[in-house]
């Protein structure tokens, strides 16, 4: 059934529970009176109110009465709906009393004594049988009395299920059906049980109500919803229950009464009967198979239906869209998930509601209008909406279209509504990110043009019109090398492709040979930035041009500056450091290279010092730093060292005299090497304040260290004293030569300096091994050492010192 037909069918429902509790009432009113008549029968003495049929069918006891007139009025407060706190205590009470009552007779009966309640209300003087007792009522009463008190207590007690009652007024029931019976039939064994009282025949009535009553208290539960329910089965049940009652009890009526008359005899009465039953039953079963083959079609159509519900539900809760159809007069009849999550309701809570139950109190006034606007149109109806829901405001593109019915006339509204909160937000943040960029475009200092591939610009800011003297509004569409001076168009076009074709372009800047050209025709030196951008496709170039015309002229001025700066350092350093004296009978050779980074002076230095005819001293130092201040301490130290080696002091006494001198000196650091060879006995005798260590060509064996203690630099010592100096002595072949350096030969970011000291002594052995020490030779292997450990001496960022020297034969 779809929500519309069972919506439809609710009222049906309702008004079909409130008859049934009718119904009730009025059986147990019925009951009550009943019970009221035989207690006035019993007060006045009037036989007519006590018996219906004196003398046979028995009389309504005083208890009995009592019983029924308590229930009557239970079992109608317990139908009523709603029923008061203090109502449903006075059923409870009443149906309390009329169990006590039928308890207490059934002890009686079980235990065989006399409780003294039979004749506590009125004195019976009605004829009683054989092995009755005076004012009892009944067995089969009293179960009936207590069964129905049972059924009544538990109809007022809500929180139990409806079954505990209707089960009990359905035995009720049966048992007063089981007194008619026997009085229709004419069976005393069925009015009574044994030799006890009978079940006065108004009595049985009264049962039937009660338990009528008792069964239809709840009728929308239980089992009496499954009989009273507005459908086919409710119906089909109810017809199978009438027949139930009323078709075996007519035709064994009819049955006795052919045999009282003498029509048949027994046996062919019982088989009359039993073919009535067939029949009957037959009549039922085929009417029961035509209502249940309707309610089959009538289920397959209505399965079908819902299943084509549940496929367009299943669609719906599955469109990413928020979905849903109401009727004309606003009413949801069916949405989707999407739709529940957008207000933060279940769809219990909105089928059936109005839009000002479920939306918010703008959004239902811009949604009924929105309806009747389409309606009023006849068409489907797509806007953007802007809706300020529970989960926060949201932008949805709403499309709006009636549903007609066959005839071509709307019965609903339908409505899709698709988010787009995130695509306005994103066209919100790009049209911002427009508006930063033209901003941040016009902001700029420097002219700033894009072109496309093609070179064309696309577009300039203000900035240009300074720089090159035409309006940005008027270089659009226009070739950008028509801002370059003719003759170094070429030139631009060709940089402009390489760049384009290069794979992954970067960020750059040329200043090199660029110029602008001016609207008059002036020309002026350019720095250009080269950057490019894929947009949908297309590859866009943006180019930032600034006017270098007066950083040309300072970069010149300053080139010369330089280059004078230059010449006074260079010629400063070799005042200071002076040119070593050629020895005949020791051979040398030497390279100096200062850095790169300084104006050609540095804090290196060597020096050859004859001693004696037989001693000849030889210094190399390296001062920490660079430029003129190394190079003044240079020239201090060379001094110094000089000056100490003239009065001949050994190797150690010479460093620690220079370690002083270095103490006195602010925050400077020196490395240093001492050494004096003596010619007569070709002995070598040397001290190493942190220095390098001095590379030996035995002319017998490979090029290696010469071993020495290595001691801490110059000035690293305080005045109150620390490392000693210590010197060694070690004997030369003839023909040995020294290698002495500064670390900017062998040090380089990355490598090992070992590693470079290795590379030193390798290749001093290649160059000079089996050739004499002569100084041609010496220079030749000092030029092999400088292009093996520094291939680019015009790139070099330290002060670079080499001294070769031989021990003659």
């Amino acid at each position: 059934m779809s929500d519309r037909g069972q919506a439809e069918g609710l009222p049906f429902h309702e008004r079909a529970v409130t008859g049934v509790g009718l119904v009730a009432q009025g059986a147990a009113l019925v009951a009550a009176l009943f019970g009221a008549a035989g207690l006035f029968g019993w007060i006045l003495g009037i036989d007519a109110l006590r018996s219906v049929l004196p003398g046979v069918a028995g009389a309504m006891k005083p208890n009995t009465a009592l019983a029924l007139l308590a229930l009557g009025v239970s079992l109608v407060i317990a139908a009523r709906r709603p029923v008061t706190a203090r109502m449903t205590t006075v059923a409870r009470t009443a149906a309390a009393l009329a169990t006590l009552i039928g308890v207490l007779t059934i002890v009686e009966y079980v235990t065989q004594a006399d409780l003294g309640f039979d004749q506590l209300l009125f004195h019976d003087d009605t004829v009683q049988v054989a092995t009755g007792a005076p004012g009892r009522m009944a067995p089969n009463t009293a179960v009936a009395l207590m069964l129905a008190g049972v059924a009544s207590l538990c109809a007022t007690t809500f929180r139990l299920p409806a079954w505990t009652s209707q089960i009990p007024g359905l035995a009720v029931l049966a048992l007063g059906m089981l007194r008619l019976y026997g009085f229709a039939y004419e069976v005393p064994e069925l009015e009574r049980f044994g030799g006890y009282t009978a079940m006065a025949l108004h009595t049985a009535i009264a049962l039937v109500l009660v338990g009528l009553a008792a069964f239809l208290t709840r009728p929308d539960e239980g089992p009496a919803g499954l009989l009273m329910n507005a459908g086919t089965t409710g119906a089909l049940g109810r017809r199978l229950f009438v027949t139930t009652l009323v078709a075996p009890l007519l035709l064994g009526w009819i049955v006795l009464a052919g045999e009282d008359i003498g029509l048949y005899e027994t046996r062919l009465g019982t088989a009359l009967l039993v073919c009535g039953h067939v029949t009957v039953f037959t009549a039922v079963i085929f009417t029961t198979l035509n209502v249940g083959r309707r309610i089959e079609v009538a289920h397959a159509r209505a399965e079908w239906q819902v299943r084509q519900n549940e496929l367009v539900q299943a669609f719906m809760d599955h469109t990413p869209a928020v979905m849903f159809i109401k009727d004309l007069d606003g009413r949801f009849l069916a949405v989707n998930t999407r739709f529940e999550e957008s207000i933060g309701l279940p769809r219990e809570q909105v089928l059936g509601r109005p839009d000002q139950d479920v939306l918010p109190p703008d959004v239902a006034r811009q949604a009924r209008a929105a309806d009747l606007d389409m309606l009023e149109r006849g068409t489907p109806v797509q806007r953007h909406e802007h809706l300020n829901l529970p989960a926060g405001p949201q932008d949805f593109l709403a499309a709006l279209f009636p549903l007609n019915d066959p005839s071509g006339v709307p019965y609903a509204v339908c409505g899709v509504f698709v988010d787009i909160t995130e695509r306005v937000a994103a066209q919100r943040e790009v049209q911002q990110a427009n508006q930063r960029f033209l901003a941040l475009l016009e902001s700029g200092p420097d002219a700033t043009l894009i072109t496309d591939g093609d070179g064309t610009i696309v577009m300039a800011n203000a900035q240009v019109e300074p720089l090159f003297g035409h309006a940005p509004a008027g270089l659009i569409g226009t070739k950008v090398d028509n801002l370059v001076p003719g003759p170094q168009r070429p030139r631009h076009n060709a940089l402009l492709r390489r760049y384009l074709q290069l794979p992954d372009p970067q960020p750059t800047v040329v200043d090199k040979g660029l110029y602008g050209l001016h609207s008059d025709d002036a020309e002026f030196p350019v720095e250009a930035s080269v950057s490019t951008l894929h947009a949908e496709q297309e590859t866009l170039v943006f180019l930032t041009v600034r006017d270098i015309t007066e950083r040309k002229k300072a970069e010149a001025e300053r080139a010369e500056r330089y280059e004078q700066q230059r010449r006074i350092a260079y010629t400063l350093q070799h005042s200071l450091m002076g040119e070593p004296p050629l020895l005949p009978h020791l051979p040398s050779a030497h390279r100096y290279f200062a850095s790169v980074q300084d104006p050609g002076v540095g804090g290196d230095w060597f020096d050859i010092i004859p001693l004696d005819k037989d001693r000849t001293g030889i210094v190399i130092g390296d001062v920490m730093g660079r430029g003129l201040d190394a190079a003044a301490v240079m020239g201090q130290l060379r001094a110094a060292a000089h000056a100490l080696a003239r009065t001949g002091v050994p190797p150690g006494q010479l460093m620690t005299g220079l370690d002083a001198f270095v103490s006195d000196l602010a925050d400077q650091l020196v490395t240093c090497c001492y050494l004096v060879i003596d010619q007569g006995t070709r002995e070598v005798t040397l001290c190493s304040a942190g220095h390098p260590p001095v590379i030996a060509l035995n002319p017998e064996g490979p090029a290696s260290r010469l071993q020495a203690p290595v001691s801490v630099p110059l000035g690293v010592n305080d005045s109150s004293g620390g490392e000693p100096y210590e010197q060694t002595t070690h004997r030369l072949p003839p023909g040995s030569t020294l290698a002495l350096y500064t670390d900017g030969l062998v040090e380089r970011p990355g490598t090992d300096i070992d590693v470079q000291i290795d590379v030193l002594a390798h290749t001093l052995d290649v160059t000079l091994k089996g050739a004499p020490a002569s100084p041609e030779h010496l220079d030749h292997a000092a030029a092999q050492l400088i292009g093996t450990l520094l291939p680019d001496s015009a790139a070099h960022d330290d002060d670079v010192t080499l001294l070769l020297i031989g021990v003659p034969e």
